[in-house]
């Protein structure tokens, strides 16, 4: 099948072909003519499939007609992070080079007076992350009553990122009669939910089994005994084994403070690294990602900031430093490579205590993965385990262990905790005596000063100033003549 096949526009082939693109992918094969016919779409694909042109082509056809209002964009598109944002403001100004389209996008860290400049002047295609959207929504400077179509892209990232509630909020703003484009790679109960309460009647597509890996990618396991610097130590000797075939490589993190902990080990070990996660501006992020396609950057230390959509389209290698907490996001982090039928590579890390989730990984994808040293013994893991409890008490004890210590502290006896009873008599002229200020701040220099001057609590009770009589009291007093 070829995409003059698809009944896309003349106007749209001419893009393709300048593009040098002549064969469709399977999801845009069957995502396409459903789209042109008016329907609603659920495609299911893992990433790097092509998803983006599935929805990116047939919009730039129906909107050929037509016109944008101010303030009134005509269709939608959905993304859940800056970059995946930008990178399909970046594929429609490829693929909508015959067309006159205006394009506006709406993301956190750009300013909100050049956004609302473009949506003063009308956007025939707006791309948005849900937050920023609802910002300008929330201000007044957006009317979504004029969007036919709307297209969610990476709904199951959404649901990760807890942008469910914003996408609900969103498509009760939007007209009934619109038509809807949905695009995941999986498809979790609540996403499921969602394409049935906002959809009308959709045709699903599924190109592959659900968390599948590309067959092009060879996937390693290493084991490392410990965390920290003998992980990193682990991956400098995976990064020199593979150094002759890396061209670039993505070193991916479960937290942001290790991936800044990781490129600055990585910079000091000599390599050529950089990082990217969601505390930097979007200025860095953006800068940092066009050095890596551009091959200035060889080695990212990443957040799954990156795991998801971005279109890096000649990845050579991927390293997981850590085991992803979720299985699914295992599956995107090596989608980055092995795209568009070329061969990848990935490495993964993995330790005593992520042994647990590497099972949940490999029941995912329904496939062993191979070790690299083989399989570690149970004798290895437990080792690696005592060693690895050993050190981290050897570096300190942490506050939980500080609490364990207190809680087995032996307690003195009730009756030397408790401070003799005092006499009601006593207990009021102590009070009378003190003042407010005692109460008020027990460990004051003031409370401790007046505590000093009372008298014991087993003395007979003070009358007048008793024999703590002040030294200026007792000076002689001149009579007057």
């Amino acid at each position: 099948m070829t995409f003059n096949q698809l009944k896309l526009s003349e106007k749209v082939l001419a893009a393709i072909e300048a593009a040098g693109y002549t064969t469709p992918t399977p999801i845009q094969a069957q995502a396409i003519p459903v789209a042109l016919e008016g329907r609603d779409v659920v495609g299911i694909a893992q990433t790097g499939t092509g998803k983006t042109a599935s929805f990116v082509l047939p919009l730039l056809t129906m909107l050929e007609k037509g016109r944008a209002r101010a303030r009134m964009p005509r269709s939608l598109i959905l993304e859940p992070t800056r970059e995946l944002a930008a990178q399909v403001a970046e594929a429609i100004e490829a693929l909508g080079s015959q067309h006159k389209l205006t394009v506006a996008l709406l993301i956190g860290g750009v300013s909100f007076d050049d956004q609302e400049r473009k949506l003063e002047r009308g956007a025939d295609i707006l791309i948005a992350t849900p937050g920023r959207l609802l910002d300008h929504f929330g201000r007044g400077k957006l009317l979504m009553s004029a969007v036919d179509y709307l297209v969610i892209d990476e709904a199951d990232r959404m649901l990760d990122m807890g942008f469910i509630p914003d996408i609900e909020r969103i498509c009760k703003l939007l007209p009934p009669t619109r038509q809807t484009l949905f695009f995941s790679a999986t498809m979790p109960p609540e996403i499921q939910k969602l394409t049935e309460q906002f959809l009308r009647n959709p045709e699903q597509i599924r190109v592959s089994a659900p968390a599948t890996t590309a067959k092009l990618i060879t996937q390693k396991l290493k084991f490392s005994p410990a965390d920290s610097k003998m992980k990193r130590h682990v991956l400098r000797e995976l990064i020199r084994s593979e150094v002759g075939a890396v061209k670039n490589a993505i070193i991916f993190c479960n937290r942001k403070r290790d991936v800044a902990v990781l490129h600055k080990s990585l910079v000091k070990h000599g390599f050529n690294a950089a990082a990217l996660h969601g505390d930097l501006d979007q200025r860095q992020r953006m800068a940092t990602l066009e050095g890596f396609r551009k091959g200035e950057i060889t080695y990212l230390a990443a957040s799954d900031v990156a795991a998801r959509g971005l279109d890096i389209p000649d990845v050579s290698h991927i390293f997981n430093f850590d085991v992803p907490i979720s299985p699914e996001d295992y599956v995107h982090r090596i989608g980055r490579t092995g795209r568009a039928g070329r061969e990848g590579y990935t490495a993964m890390i993995v330790t005593p205590k992520e042994m647990k989730a590497l099972a949940a990984i490999e029941s995912l994808t329904k496939a062993k993965i191979e070790w690299i040293d083989g399989e570690p013994s149970t004798e290895n893991l437990a080792q690696a385990d005592f060693s690895e409890r050993r050190e981290r008490g050897r570096r300190g004890r942490g506050k939980g262990e500080r609490e364990e210590r207190k809680e087995a502290a032996p307690r003195q006896p009730q009756s030397q905790q408790q401070a003799p009873q005092q006499a009601p008599q006593q207990q009021a002229e102590v009070r009378a005596f003190s003042g407010k200020s005692r109460r008020r701040d027990k460990d004051s220099s003031v409370s401790r000063y007046h505590r000093e001057l009372l008298p014991p609590a087993t003395s007979a009770p003070v009358v007048g100033l008793g024999e703590h009589v002040p030294e200026f009291l007792k000076r002689p007093v001149r009579a007057a003549s």
